[in-house]
């Protein structure tokens, strides 16, 4: 793909697939151009991608990248590479050429091993809708119809992880199993962890913070990429947009960061009202965004491994519930959260949460 007339067919691809579908979410062109472009985008201070595009003659029937995050082959020690940004029609040739495209491209840059999708990293858009077809996405969460799933699979792409997402009633106290409560009222005087907020003027001073949780809490997760520095300042821009006092919360003892939780207001409900642009009335949703939202993603709730026992995640939900009394926001989803992940999936079933949303990771060998 070369030139700004790529570019454009590549970010309007799934608008034309997909304007149909009524849970579908357009995105910000001006935000996914802007997140494509190497020179405005975190990831490539320490990733490539290539970028292709499928035709049928002069019609653009699909897309995908394939990328290499060198951070993560660090980390993990292999030579892993992803494909992301996966659309198409519904045809299996489409996805035979895109494939074959994204294999050769990681196989000239030393890779043995495809995973994916993911846009670029796990942490941004990750995998390919199984269940939930019916419900909207919520920020950060891709949206496909079935066809997505069989397409992969005859390809000859085979699972490697399931994420989920659980939706949880946070207004409703009573679905609640009560050892929750005991145990958060436990944490202070027992283990003297207390909760605060962050604040937007030192949001990345708390991103330094979470990046310290959050390389501790999941580095030994399935998919874990570390974050750069570089990305630390991109996210904190990032959330700087959807930024809410009461919902970024972070554990503390003393001067030490013990866990975090990052929940965002549901900004795709302002998304769905500006279809995509700005203009003329786009920018006048976004700055209404604080009433029109009524829900949220748990996108980061994590705690350091040697605090893990001292109930500091049970008073962290109950913050949230705390939070979802005073305002209009009584719901959302948490993850997503891998399959095998079974403290995590436990404590929302504790909290009468249930799986709404499943996303597959594929993998192929090289």
């Amino acid at each position: 793909m070369a030139g700004r007339r790529d570019l454009k067919a590549f970010v309007e691809l799934p608008y034309r697939l997909h304007s149909t579908s009524p849970q579908w979410v357009p995105p910000l062109r001006l935000e996914r151009y802007a997140f494509l472009t190497r020179r405005l985008n975190a990831f490539f201070s320490h990733g490539d991608a290539g970028y292709f595009l499928a035709r049928r003659g002069d019609r653009v029937v699909g897309r995908i990248t394939a990328q290499v995050d060198r951070n993560y082959n660090a980390f993990h020690q292999d030579a892993t590479g992803m494909f992301g940004f996966l659309e198409l029609e519904d045809d299996p040739e489409v996805m035979g050429a895109l494939l074959d495209a994204a294999t050769a491209w990681l196989r000239a840059h030393g890779c043995d091993r495809m995973i994916g999708p993911m846009d670029f990293t796990i942490n941004d858009e990750s995998g390919v809708l199984i269940e939930g077809f019916e419900r909207e996405p919520m920020i950060r969460q891709p949206w496909h119809p079935p066809y997505y799933q069989a397409r992969c699979e005859e390809a000859g792409l085979v699972k490697a992880m399931d994420l989920l997402m659980w939706e949880l009633e946070i207004g409703d106290r009573a679905a609640m199993r009560p050892i929750l409560f005991e145990l958060a009222e436990q944490v202070t005087p027992k283990h003297g962890i207390t909760v605060r907020r962050m604040s937007r003027r030192h949001l990345r001073a708390d991103m330094d913070r979470f990046a310290d949780v959050y390389n501790a809490a999941w580095s030994r997760n399935w998919g874990f990429s570390p974050y750069g520095e570089k990305d630390l300042d991109a996210y904190a821009q990032e959330l700087q947009l959807v930024f809410d006092k009461d919902w970024f919360m972070v554990a503390e003892v003393g001067d030490e960061t013990v866990g975090v939780a990052i929940t965002i207001p549901d900004i795709n409900q302002v998304l769905r009202k500006m279809k995509g642009r700005l203009l003329p009335l786009g920018w006048w949703h976004f700055l209404n965004r604080r009433r029109i939202i009524d829900r949220v993603r748990v996108g980061f709730l994590g705690i350091k491994p040697e605090y893990q026992h001292t109930g500091v995640a049970a008073l962290l939900y109950v913050e949230h519930f705390n939070v979802a009394e005073r305002t209009h926001r009584k719901w959302g989803e948490m993850g997503w959260i891998l399959e095998t992940n079974r403290a995590m999936n436990r404590g929302m079933a504790a909290m009468n949460g249930r799986v709404v949303k499943r996303y597959r990771i594929y993998e192929q060998a090289l």
